[in-house]
């Protein structure tokens, strides 16, 4: 099987949807460091797409709660995070193109990168099938993440902060310690502390990525 008939397996099994000509979907699956003509802009309109489907299966799903407890589901799910966890689970990874550089820098495994191409992979399943093509494969890919969690999660620099303030203790303070790498492929170093009770230092490829990281460790050894 040549790399285009791969590809269109592998679009179907995983988006339910077999395009007559996959170019869109190799758009959505090519990083800026491959040339002009990338997921950027998909990405930025699959963003969207996912999050009008996403608000209305929570409305849809959970009548009783209120918008606080809709927006922290929805915020943790829409998360960049969440969505390299699907683009992972789905198999995305094999299929991103990048340019030999990004490729040797580790791209393929950044968060952003990868949260962006399940973004972008939406973005281009509306522009071909439609809202309802693409409701129907967020909620195929999100459905454990929706459908098996009774009580609305948290982000976890949210919880760390609310662990902080419920034990009488100042906010977390978060410090970059370090940045390094290439332009498109740069790892930051962060450290959170909670003075009097401890702190951790976590990586990513963005400072976000790494503010989450530490706030996740920095909960793990407290709670």
């Amino acid at each position: 099987m040549d790399a285009r008939a791969n590809l269109l397996s592998w679009i179907e099994a995983t988006l339910g949807y077999r395009p007559p000509d996959p170019a869109l979907f190799e758009r959505a699956l090519t990083h800026s460091s491959r040339g002009e003509d990338h997921y950027e802009r998909l990405e930025f309109l699959g963003d969207r797409v996912l999050g009008l489907a996403m608000a209305t299966w929570l409305y849809e799903l959970y009548p009783d709660e209120p918008e606080g407890k809709l927006s922290r589901r929805f915020n943790v799910l829409v998360s960049g995070e969440t969505c390299a966890e699907v683009a992972r689970e789905l198999g995305a990874r094999e299929h991103v193109i990048l340019g030999k550089q990004a490729r040797d820098d580790g791209a393929a495994d950044s968060d952003n990168v990868l949260g962006d191409i399940t973004e972008a992979l939406i973005g281009a399943l509306y522009l071909e099938a439609g809202l309802e093509a693409a409701a129907r494969f967020v909620r195929s890919a999100w459905a454990e993440r929706v459908e098996g969690q009774d009580r609305a999660p948290k982000h976890p620099k949210s919880a760390l902060q609310e662990w902080a303030a419920a034990n009488n203790r100042k906010p977390p303070a978060y410090h970059l310690t370090g940045r390094s790498g290439p332009h498109h492929a740069p790892k930051f170093v962060v450290e959170v502390e909670i003075k009097n009770v401890g702190s951790a230092t976590a990586d990513g490829l963005s400072k976000q990525e790494a503010e989450t990281a530490a706030a996740k460790a920095l909960l793990e050894k407290v709670t």
